[in-house]
């Protein structure tokens, strides 16, 4: 009796082939969020020194929330222990931190963020958590470059807010996205309206201003003149002009005739 050939093994078409190949190439998927390894690692880089440094800047928080991991250490931290895309997910999800660095690495993930409406989403969750300048002035999204046209209307939202940090980081917003070419004067109207007996609210109202002047100088001088802000954020904003390398030596003479008398 005649042996059958063994038949032909079928070669793999090269759509296949790519869809193995690409299989092999994908990382091992990660495992879950260990948050006390996260704690531990910022822990063996705390630096008791800038720990006190640094709670002095932030009286407002219990000093054992702060870790005190210089900055440079800190990033450099985070671009180890966050590897893949699910580790940042799983901790923009947690609920709350512990940690004041914990805080701060919150705030760059969300700034980082390419995606305009993901971003807000993960921004609106998280501002109101947000209980001190540093993690609030940490936060700076680039995906608010292009969508000006959109984001006024949240900056107007954020600035009516009762929330501290809320109302700092919206005027925040509205310094660094319109003071140049998207620039309007009803902005500064908006900063002026906002009324507030906190310190961190009134300063970022002042570093506005003073900014404002060095970019908008003749449509901001006149809330100067006409002395349409709280006398507290009047006189600081004229320190903080005076101060400024960008305003001119003849405007900062100008400037000091305008400081309230006591």
């Amino acid at each position: 009796m005649k042996k059958k050939a063994n038949p032909t093994p079928k070669q793999a078409t090269p759509a296949k082939k790519r869809k193995q190949a690409q299989k092999r190439e994908q990382p091992p998927k990660p495992e879950a969020l260990d948050v006390a390894e996260l704690q531990q690692g910022l822990l063996r880089l705390a630096d008791e020194g800038y720990r006190d440094f640094h709670a002095k800047l932030v009286p407002n928080i219990e000093k054992s929330s702060i870790i005190g991991v210089r900055i440079p250490m800190l990033r450099k931290f985070v671009r180890g222990f966050f590897r893949h895309k699910e580790d940042v997910s799983a901790f923009l999800a947690l609920p709350s931190h512990d940690y004041y660095e914990e805080n701060v690495i919150h705030a760059w993930f969300i700034s980082r963020m390419k995606d305009y409406r993901a971003c807000l989403k993960e921004l609106k969750a998280f501002l109101p958590r947000i209980d001190n300048w540093g993690v609030c002035d940490s936060l700076s999204p680039k995906a608010f470059a292009e969508h000006h046209d959109v984001l006024k209307k949240e900056i107007r939202h954020w600035i009516k807010s009762e929330h501290t940090y809320t109302v700092r980081f919206g005027v925040a917003m509205l310094m660094k996205h319109y003071l140049e070419d998207d620039f309007e004067e009803i902005y500064l109207k908006w900063a002026a309206g906002i009324s507030s007996e906190e310190h961190y609210v009134n300063m970022m109202i002042a570093w506005y201003y003073a900014t404002a002047l060095a970019k908008q100088y003749d449509a901001t001088v006149p809330y100067l003149e006409q002395k349409k802000l709280s006398p507290w954020v009047h006189g600081k904003t004229i320190q903080k002009a005076i101060e400024s390398s960008r305003i001119t030596k003849k405007q900062k003479e100008y400037l000091r005739t305008l400081r309230l008398k006591r």
